[in-house]
């Protein structure tokens, strides 16, 4: 006797998880004690990077995370381990910090060298935040060296204006700022970047 065939379910598809959330996992696993010290501020050199992260409206935005990559003052991109635990000497080169309430973050690091002779020397930042299902890229230029800047390939490809937000401004102690603004008429400049196959 022939048995009746069921019927194949199709394969089940499963949904990509999102490359970030901000949910409630950053304030329980993600700082870690002085994670926005990438030296000490007692360092000969060392200064304050810091701005207000907004949305389009000008708001801030009270629960995004940052984080920064960067070179040495010399221009070396540094390859130590550690960066998760401070020692209070060693620089990694690597920080994270969460906004505070009003969408201000803070770092202390120091101000990092051209990787290249006549680049213009950056940090790289990468910000998570609520409503972002993946993570944002940007750079932050320093100020100074108008030459590099001029030249610099990323900066020549962008309009004037849009130029500018990712160029921070030097303060008179020395602190760098530099704020973020996801969208809007001021919207930083955001990177992406290919994946690989």
């Amino acid at each position: 006797m022939a048995q009746a065939s069921t019927p194949q379910a199709p394969p089940l598809k499963l949904a990509a998880t999102p490359g970030q959330t901000i949910g409630p996992f950053y304030g329980y696993a993600l700082p870690f004690p002085r994670d926005n010290e990438l030296v000490n501020q007692a360092r000969d050199g060392s200064i304050r990077l810091h701005g207000t992260v907004t949305d389009g409206n000008g708001a801030p935005i009270p629960d995004a995370l940052l984080e920064i990559w960067q070179a040495d003052e010399a221009g070396n991109v540094v390859g130590k381990d550690g960066s998760l635990i401070r020692d209070g000497f060693t620089f990694t080169g690597w920080g994270r910090a969460a906004v505070d309430n009003v969408g201000h973050y803070t770092f202390t690091t120091l101000n990092p060298g051209a990787t290249e002779e006549g680049k213009a020397p950056f940090i790289m930042l990468t910000l998570f935040a609520r409503g972002l299902l993946n993570r944002l890229f940007t750079r932050i230029y320093l100020p100074e060296d108008t030459a590099a800047l001029a030249v610099d390939p990323l900066l020549a490809s962008l309009e004037p204006e849009r130029r500018n937000t990712l160029i921070a401004t030097r303060e008179d102690d020395g602190s760098l700022r530099f704020d973020v603004s996801l969208q809007g008429e001021d919207e930083t400049v955001f990177l992406s970047y290919p994946r690989e196959a």
